[in-house]
């Protein structure tokens, strides 16, 4: 059990982890809650319920639960694309979306479709990322400078925003300056230190001695509601939510590949393991309690996490400590935050996805993948120059076609014995001395095929038996990835063992796994190819063409 406590002394460093995530979250929860475009509270909302939903249904034991700074962004994009028309919709929408993500957690963990993150390559997600920092930064500039936000992609936000620079505030980027200084320099002096929550405070502090709002025009949060959320379900239609349902599926595939990374991460280090299909249900029952109190999107974040096990964190105690703590702030502590200014909030939300701006990820890419790279930069020039959900759609459909493309590419390879080995093989393209059998032709299956690919592999098997020197008398084919069996590999096996008997070349199949025997039999396979010809091994079939 992951909340569980590892032992007495784990606990009480569990309890200090707790406080310190508490100083980190809170900061952090509201400046995503206004990245979101949602109320400061909301942030706070989702500290309180969802870690402590986390704690008693997931399986990782230091992975921190909350708003996140990818999720917060890209429910802002969806949100404020069905363009609602006023702040209660907007957060009826916003809530409704929270819902409809906990609701597709929940049915793929019961599904037990853990291996989606898989589908999601790592370079795609990185352009996507590094794309998606670039965008909230630039949406948050004007409120360093005090100026009016324009309308747009990112570039255009940008030009507007410099076109606006004769009306800054001065003590807005005052503010923003300062705040920005301490949340970048502070770490490096006391990288323990819950700088979040200093800068906060040392803001708000500031904000009441000056009156920062009332004498110079510096926006701040204002009022928040005191005390414990109201639970309930929001009014969206079914025709809403299904307009929401491609953007919910999409935040779970984002939030979901990066969540599942750093618990696994967090595992191997501390080794345990971590249950992928379990993970999906407890990230569903987080959300829907999230979406249920007026909270926001949530999952798991890399720097709370890291904060959490930097400070000692063996258990999700530390998490439900945080909720506790999260708690209190919202019962009566959000007075305090009434003068907080919004340049601090932005600076917060700039510092959260300045380690999310990685493009030495992407230059490692180019370095070994070309395509990955430029699958990348498709992601990335989409969320900057179009928009978020956009941006991610593409991250989808290039990551679907990278996978598409390489497993419709023949892999289908002529092997040859590998001198000095005890019965290896390799394939004679990477291995030209390898031995061979003149006149036989000795063909494997390097990954499964099926009917994206069944066409090439049949192409490269006839260009391989018409062009191989001395002639082709007979074909060992050897597909020892191979599982199973559809209809058009089937019939593909079909058509190119009848084009090799016409040409009188004699062809034996390698077969060890019986659920492929019994559909070959079935598909009348065995008895094309002549129950003879069936080996069971590699080597009885080239005992029995004369080696």
């Amino acid at each position: 059990m992951a909340w569980a406590p590892q032992s007495r002394r784990t606990l009480g460093r569990d309890l200090i982890a707790g406080a310190t995530l508490w100083g980190l979250v809170v900061p952090e929860g509201m400046a995503y809650a206004s990245m979101a475009g949602m109320p400061a509270e909301a942030g706070l909302y989702t500290i309180m319920i969802s870690l402590v939903v986390y704690a008693f249904l997931g399986t990782s034991r230091q992975l921190v639960v909350v708003a996140t700074s990818a999720t917060a962004a890209l429910t802002a994009s969806t949100v404020a694309a069905l363009g609602p028309a006023d702040t209660a919709e907007y957060v009826a929408f916003a809530a409704g979306l929270v819902l409809l993500v906990g609701v597709l957690f929940l049915v793929a963990g019961f599904l037990r479709l853990g291996f989606v993150a898989q589908f999601l390559s790592r370079p795609v997600m990185d352009g996507f990322i590094v794309g998606l920092a670039i965008f909230v930064a630039v949406g948050q500039l004007h409120k360093l400078f005090g100026v009016e936000k324009g309308e747009g992609n990112s570039p255009q936000l940008l030009w507007y925003t410099l076109s606006e620079l004769g009306q800054t505030n001065v003590w807005t980027l005052g503010v923003a300056v300062a705040s920005l200084a301490a949340l970048f320099l502070l770490p490096r002096v006391a990288p323990r230190f819950p700088t979040g929550l200093l800068v906060l405070a040392v803001a708000i502090v500031m904000s009441n001695l000056l009156d920062l709002a009332g004498q110079h025009g510096v926006e701040v949060v204002g009022e928040l509601p005191q005390g414990l959320p109201d639970v309930g379900v929001p009014v969206v239609s079914a025709a809403e939510l299904l307009v929401l349902l491609p953007a919910a599926a999409g935040i779970l595939l984002v939030a979901y590949s990066e969540a599942l990374a750093i618990a696994q991460a967090f595992a191997r280090r501390h080794d345990y393991q971590i249950d992928p299909n379990q993970e999906l249900i407890a990230y569903g029952g987080a959300n829907l309690a999230s979406g249920a109190v007026g909270g926001l999107v949530a999952c798991g974040g890399m720097s709370g996490s890291a904060v959490n096990d930097g400070a000692g964190a063996r258990s999700q105690i530390s998490g439900i400590t945080a909720a506790i703590l999260g708690m209190v702030t919202v019962v009566a502590l959000t007075p305090l935050f009434t003068a907080l200014p919004e340049a601090t909030l932005a600076a917060l939300i700039i510092h959260a996805v300045s380690r999310m701006m990685r493009p030495q990820n992407l230059q490692a890419v180019y370095r070994l993948s070309r395509t990955e790279f430029y699958l990348g930069l498709v992601a990335l020039f989409g969320v900057i120059l179009i928009d978020v959900l956009t941006g991610l759609m593409l991250a989808m459909v290039a990551s679907l076609l990278l996978v598409i493309y390489r497993s419709s590419r023949a892999s289908v390879v002529a092997v040859g014995a590998l001198p000095n080995t005890h019965g290896a093989f390799g394939a004679l393209v990477r291995h030209p001395n390898a031995v061979v059998i003149p006149g036989v032709l000795v063909l494997r299956l390097d990954a499964p095929m099926y009917y994206a690919n069944a066409s090439a592999n049949e192409e490269e098997m006839k260009r391989l038996v018409q062009t191989t020197q001395p002639p082709v008398r007979s074909v060992i084919f050897d597909p020892e990835v191979q599982h199973e069996l559809d209809v058009t590999s089937i019939e593909m096996i079909t058509e190119v063992v009848e084009w090799m008997h016409d040409r009188d070349v004699e062809v034996y199949v390698v077969t060890t796994h019986s659920d492929l025997t019994k559909t070959a039999e079935r598909a009348g396979l065995v008895a094309l190819f002549g129950q003879d010809h069936v080996m069971t091994s590699l080597d009885a079939a080239l005992d029995r063409v004369g080696r």
